[in-house]
């Protein structure tokens, strides 16, 4: 066992990027949990995220078009559940499992020619004399796009929720949709925006993946990542800032884990892969153990059917 070989400065510049397709995935949801809709197909969206930005990017030679096609696919499959659950009334826990099976069997049906392939590779953005800092120039100014990308949404939406008005109307439709309807704001067409904006941005999570943390494209590739993204959005009590540290605390956990095998350390691999799910879970629930809180937090038409005779 030789823990001198991890490098903490590569450790924390690696957990970014293991962090960001979560990131995305859990923002993207938060919004759509915000609008009172419960989607369980976040793992299902990605991973067709995942296959289309692959394909896209291989097909055309741009990583950029990948992403764009990432994002356009999931969202199109997001749509295809909000056509089910806030038009023709389907359940929404129900439509959302299906929403997820049906996007890992056509990603495996739609990835069976791209096995084996390289896509081209994502450019890390050139800032100049910023990444040549000591220490924090490889921490925070060596990365792609995409990261820096995450991170400027989770601000957005935090300042989208806190001090627009479309935001407020956004929580007002989630608070109680009736209201709203009530007040003449169009419940259906709002809930249909965040929903296509949740599935954009677990389309390009899971390009990330495919395109930058995992170059490559492997069946079922997103491993869980979708129902992380899940916990993460509902432990973190809906809110944009706790949902950052929850990405990241998965994304350092993973990497370490990754670290600790390459070191030797005599622990079961097995237990090394499952301790980024385990430690994240437990801390999230520990930072949620107030309910009272939590509970006044949460979006209380959440789930919920909208009837617009009502």
């Amino acid at each position: 066992m030789d823990l001198s070989a991890i490098n903490p400065v590569v450790l924390i510049a690696s957990l970014m990027v293991a962090a960001t397709p979560i990131l995305l995935a859990a923002i993207g949801e938060l919004v759509v949990e915000k609008a009172g809709v419960l989607n369980l197909g976040v793992e299902g969206m990605m991973i067709t995220g995942a296959i289309c930005g692959f394909a896209a990017a291989v097909e055309t030679g741009s990583p950029a078009l990948g992403f764009l096609a990432a994002m356009l696919g999931a969202a199109l499959l997001s749509l295809v559940f909000g056509l089910l659950t806030q038009v023709l009334m389907s359940n929404q826990v129900a439509t959302g499992l299906a929403l997820t099976l049906f996007g890992l069997g056509l990603s495996a049906l739609i990835g069976q020619r791209y096995v084996g392939l390289k896509p081209p590779a994502t450019a890390r953005l050139d800032l100049g004399p910023l990444s040549d800092i000591p220490v924090l120039g490889r921490i925070l100014f060596s990365h792609d796009a995409v990261v820096y990308l995450s991170l400027a949404l989770v601000a957005a939406v935090w300042a989208f929720l806190r001090f627009t008005r479309a935001g407020l109307i956004l929580r007002a439709v989630g608070e109680n949709h009736d209201a709203a309807h009530a007040l003449g704001y169009k419940v259906v067409r709002i809930r249909l925006a965040a929903i296509a904006f949740g599935g954009a941005c677990a389309g390009l999570g899971g390009a990330y993946l495919s395109l930058v943390r995992v170059p490559q494209w492997t069946e079922g590739m997103t491993a869980g990542a979708g129902w992380i993204a899940l916990a993460i959005v509902v432990f973190a009590s809906w809110r944009p800032t706790r949902v950052l540290l929850g990405a990241y605390l998965f994304g350092g956990v993973a990497v370490l884990q990754l670290n600790l095998q390459a070191a030797g350390v005599a622990v079961p691999v097995e237990l090394l892969s499952a301790s980024p799910y385990l430690v994240t879970i437990l801390v999230l629930v520990i930072m949620s153990a107030d309910r009272g809180r939590a509970a006044l937090n949460a979006p209380a038409s959440l789930g919920r059917v909208f009837h617009a005779s009502t």
